[in-house]
């Protein structure tokens, strides 16, 4: 198997004419029937005219070495494997790190919330002080122009807040709950919806 893609990716942005989810959390509602995307969380890197992605932050796979990767996986945040990001290019690797002082090193892109994306080339020895948290995602999640928005608008997805704590949980298969929980109100109640849910 070939070492996958190292992605660095740089996040810009332009006009949007509706809410942009950028910077939110996406939470699945519970009737979402696609199963790649059964009760995920996703951080959105972008969202705009052009269309969104985000990363999968609640599915840890089973992959604990990933040639190429090898300096970079005592450093990840447990559990230390690296996640699944979503559907889109499973040869793409990317990586968000919390940082424990701000840095100006070219290593890292800064996104928001001390949360940046680390340019995996870079040789880790480099990067280590600045790190406090490191989680690597294999591939994204993303959405055609106005896609995600019809989603929105049929009720697919919550937009709610996140904290940097969520993208570097130790218990990423308890996010789901915990994030609907700690939303409060009916968003709560939905947490405790069965695994196998049908429409009445």
């Amino acid at each position: 198997m070939e070492a996958p893609t190292r992605h660095n990716v740089v996040v810009g942005s332009s006009p949007f004419v509706t809410a942009s989810t950028k910077g939110r959390v996406l939470v699945a509602v519970p009737l979402l029937d696609e199963p790649t995307f059964h009760r995920t969380v996703i951080y959105m890197l972008q969202h705009n005219e052009d269309g969104a992605f985000g990363l999968v932050i609640n599915k840890p796979t089973n992959e604990s070495h990933v040639r190429g990767l090898d300096p970079w996986m005592h450093h990840l945040s447990e559990p230390q494997v690296v996640f699944d990001g979503g559907p889109v290019s499973d040869d793409t690797l990317i990586a968000l790190a919390a940082l424990a002082l701000p840095t100006g090193d070219e290593g890292f892109t800064q996104l928001d919330n001390g949360i940046s994306t680390v340019d995996l080339s870079t040789l880790p020895d480099e990067l280590a002080e600045s790190l406090q948290h490191l989680r690597v995602f294999r591939g994204y999640s993303g959405w055609s122009p106005g896609q995600l928005d019809d989603e929105l608008s049929e009720g697919a997805w919550l937009v709610l807040p996140y904290t940097p704590g969520d993208l570097f949980s130790h218990a990423p298969n308890e996010l789901w709950r915990r994030v609907l929980r700690r939303a409060g109100g009916p968003k709560a109640l939905l947490a405790e919806a069965p695994e196998q849910l049908e429409w009445n």
